[in-house]
Protein backbone atom coordinates (compact mmCIF):
# COMPACT_ATOMS: atom_id res chain seq x y z
CA UNK A 1 0.00 0.00 0.00
CA UNK A 2 1.62 3.06 -0.84
CA UNK A 3 -1.55 5.47 -1.43
CA UNK A 4 -5.11 5.99 0.29
CA UNK A 5 -7.64 4.71 -1.62
CA UNK A 6 -9.73 8.19 -2.26
CA UNK A 7 -12.77 6.19 -3.59
CA UNK A 8 -13.27 4.25 0.00
CA UNK A 9 -17.21 5.24 1.06
CA UNK A 10 -17.47 6.72 4.66
CA UNK A 11 -20.76 7.52 5.87
CA UNK A 12 -21.58 11.06 6.48
CA UNK A 13 -23.59 11.65 9.65
CA UNK A 14 -24.67 14.63 12.38
CA UNK A 15 -22.54 15.38 15.44
CA UNK A 16 -24.63 12.50 17.08
CA UNK A 17 -23.24 10.03 15.12
CA UNK A 18 -26.42 9.26 12.96
CA UNK A 19 -25.79 8.47 9.82
CA UNK A 20 -27.41 11.39 6.82
CA UNK A 21 -25.90 9.91 3.85
CA UNK A 22 -22.37 8.65 2.52
CA UNK A 23 -19.60 10.05 0.23
CA UNK A 24 -15.91 8.79 -0.94
CA UNK A 25 -12.44 9.33 0.74
CA UNK A 26 -11.57 11.84 -1.39
CA UNK A 27 -14.86 14.40 -1.13
CA UNK A 28 -14.27 13.71 2.65
CA UNK A 29 -10.88 14.87 2.86
CA UNK A 30 -10.97 17.91 -0.02
CA UNK A 31 -11.92 20.54 1.97
CA UNK A 32 -16.02 19.94 1.39
CA UNK A 33 -16.32 19.43 5.49
CA UNK A 34 -18.45 16.57 5.31
CA UNK A 35 -18.58 15.07 8.88
CA UNK A 36 -17.71 11.33 9.00
CA UNK A 37 -16.68 9.33 11.13
CA UNK A 38 -13.15 7.68 12.62
CA UNK A 39 -11.91 5.67 15.17
CA UNK A 40 -8.81 6.48 17.66
CA UNK A 41 -7.73 3.70 20.21
CA UNK A 42 -5.11 4.90 22.82
CA UNK A 43 -2.98 1.99 24.03
CA UNK A 44 -1.16 2.43 26.94
CA UNK A 45 1.26 -0.21 28.32
CA UNK A 46 0.95 -1.17 32.65
CA UNK A 47 3.56 1.69 33.05
CA UNK A 48 1.16 4.14 31.75
CA UNK A 49 3.43 4.61 28.55
CA UNK A 50 1.50 5.56 25.50
CA UNK A 51 2.12 3.78 22.13
CA UNK A 52 2.09 5.80 19.09
CA UNK A 53 2.04 5.50 15.27
CA UNK A 54 4.03 6.56 12.65
CA UNK A 55 2.06 7.54 9.84
CA UNK A 56 3.81 6.73 6.51
CA UNK A 57 5.18 9.29 4.11
CA UNK A 58 2.46 8.35 1.43
CA UNK A 59 -0.53 9.57 3.63
CA UNK A 60 -2.33 12.44 2.33
CA UNK A 61 -3.25 13.81 5.77
CA UNK A 62 0.10 14.79 7.93
CA UNK A 63 2.26 12.23 6.10
CA UNK A 64 5.37 11.41 8.74
CA UNK A 65 3.85 12.47 11.56
CA UNK A 66 3.47 10.47 15.28
CA UNK A 67 0.17 10.14 15.93
CA UNK A 68 -2.71 8.10 17.89
CA UNK A 69 -1.57 4.44 17.98
CA UNK A 70 -4.78 3.30 16.06
CA UNK A 71 -7.01 5.59 14.04
CA UNK A 72 -8.89 5.03 11.08
CA UNK A 73 -12.30 5.48 8.94
CA UNK A 74 -15.71 4.05 10.14
CA UNK A 75 -16.52 2.75 6.44
CA UNK A 76 -20.02 3.04 5.30
CA UNK A 77 -22.09 0.65 6.94
CA UNK A 78 -19.95 -0.55 9.44
CA UNK A 79 -20.57 -0.13 13.42
CA UNK A 80 -17.94 2.09 15.15
CA UNK A 81 -16.70 -1.16 17.40
CA UNK A 82 -16.66 -3.08 14.05
CA UNK A 83 -14.00 -0.46 12.96
CA UNK A 84 -12.21 -0.27 16.01
CA UNK A 85 -11.20 -3.93 15.76
CA UNK A 86 -10.95 -3.79 12.20
CA UNK A 87 -8.53 -0.91 12.53
CA UNK A 88 -6.41 -2.57 15.65
CA UNK A 89 -6.21 -5.70 13.84
CA UNK A 90 -5.18 -3.95 10.67
CA UNK A 91 -2.52 -1.21 12.55
CA UNK A 92 -0.48 -2.92 15.16
CA UNK A 93 -2.04 -7.28 14.99
CA UNK A 94 -3.57 -6.48 17.95
CA UNK A 95 -6.49 -8.51 18.34
CA UNK A 96 -7.65 -9.30 22.07
CA UNK A 97 -8.21 -6.47 23.91
CA UNK A 98 -10.43 -4.17 26.32
CA UNK A 99 -11.48 -0.95 24.63
CA UNK A 100 -13.25 1.73 27.10
CA UNK A 101 -15.30 4.42 25.66
CA UNK A 102 -13.76 7.47 26.66
CA UNK A 103 -15.75 9.94 24.79
CA UNK A 104 -16.59 11.48 21.32
CA UNK A 105 -16.18 15.14 19.61
CA UNK A 106 -15.94 16.81 16.03
CA UNK A 107 -12.24 17.45 15.09
CA UNK A 108 -11.58 20.22 12.34
CA UNK A 109 -9.01 20.94 10.41
CA UNK A 110 -8.68 23.09 7.17
CA UNK A 111 -9.22 20.21 4.80
CA UNK A 112 -11.80 17.97 7.01
CA UNK A 113 -14.22 17.49 9.87
CA UNK A 114 -14.22 14.01 11.82
CA UNK A 115 -16.64 12.60 14.48
CA UNK A 116 -13.72 11.00 16.44
CA UNK A 117 -14.93 8.14 18.87
CA UNK A 118 -12.06 7.98 21.18
CA UNK A 119 -11.16 4.57 22.69
CA UNK A 120 -8.49 3.20 25.13
CA UNK A 121 -6.77 -0.20 26.74
CA UNK A 122 -4.01 -1.30 28.63
CA UNK A 123 -1.89 -3.98 27.08
CA UNK A 124 1.89 -5.79 28.02
CA UNK A 125 1.74 -7.06 24.62
CA UNK A 126 4.45 -5.18 22.10
CA UNK A 127 1.96 -3.77 19.04
CA UNK A 128 3.18 -4.87 15.72
CA UNK A 129 2.94 -1.77 13.19
CA UNK A 130 1.68 -3.25 9.52
CA UNK A 131 2.78 -2.03 6.28
CA UNK A 132 0.05 0.59 6.79
CA UNK A 133 2.56 2.35 9.30
CA UNK A 134 5.86 3.73 9.02
CA UNK A 135 6.71 2.30 12.75
CA UNK A 136 5.49 3.02 16.35
CA UNK A 137 7.07 2.67 20.09
CA UNK A 138 5.75 3.63 23.19
CA UNK A 139 6.14 7.02 24.40
CA UNK A 140 6.19 8.36 28.47
CA UNK A 141 4.67 11.05 29.34
CA UNK A 142 7.63 13.50 29.30
CA UNK A 143 8.23 12.85 25.88
CA UNK A 144 4.99 13.78 24.76
CA UNK A 145 4.71 16.59 26.86
CA UNK A 146 8.20 17.72 25.18
CA UNK A 147 6.94 16.89 21.77
CA UNK A 148 4.06 18.75 21.59
CA UNK A 149 4.20 21.94 19.27
CA UNK A 150 7.16 20.74 17.69
CA UNK A 151 5.35 19.71 14.37
CA UNK A 152 6.54 15.58 15.31
CA UNK A 153 3.16 14.96 16.43
CA UNK A 154 -0.31 15.80 14.16
CA UNK A 155 -2.38 18.87 15.36
CA UNK A 156 -5.15 15.89 16.05
CA UNK A 157 -3.31 13.62 18.57
CA UNK A 158 -1.95 16.95 20.28
CA UNK A 159 -5.56 18.12 20.64
CA UNK A 160 -6.46 14.92 21.74
CA UNK A 161 -4.21 14.40 24.21
CA UNK A 162 -3.99 17.85 26.19
CA UNK A 163 -8.01 17.40 26.03
CA UNK A 164 -8.00 14.22 27.90
CA UNK A 165 -4.75 12.65 29.12
CA UNK A 166 -2.32 15.76 30.42
CA UNK A 167 -3.50 15.86 33.49
CA UNK A 168 -3.50 12.05 33.86
CA UNK A 169 -1.24 11.12 36.86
Amino acid sequence: MDKDNNNEIFPIVDPDGNVTGHASRGECHNGSMLLHPVVHLHVFDSTGRLYLQQRPLWKDIQPGKWDTAVGGHVDFGEETSDALLREAREELELTEFKASFIRSYVFESTRERELVNVFSTVTDRTPRPSVELAGGRFWTREEILQAIGTGVLTPNFEQEYQMLFQSRP
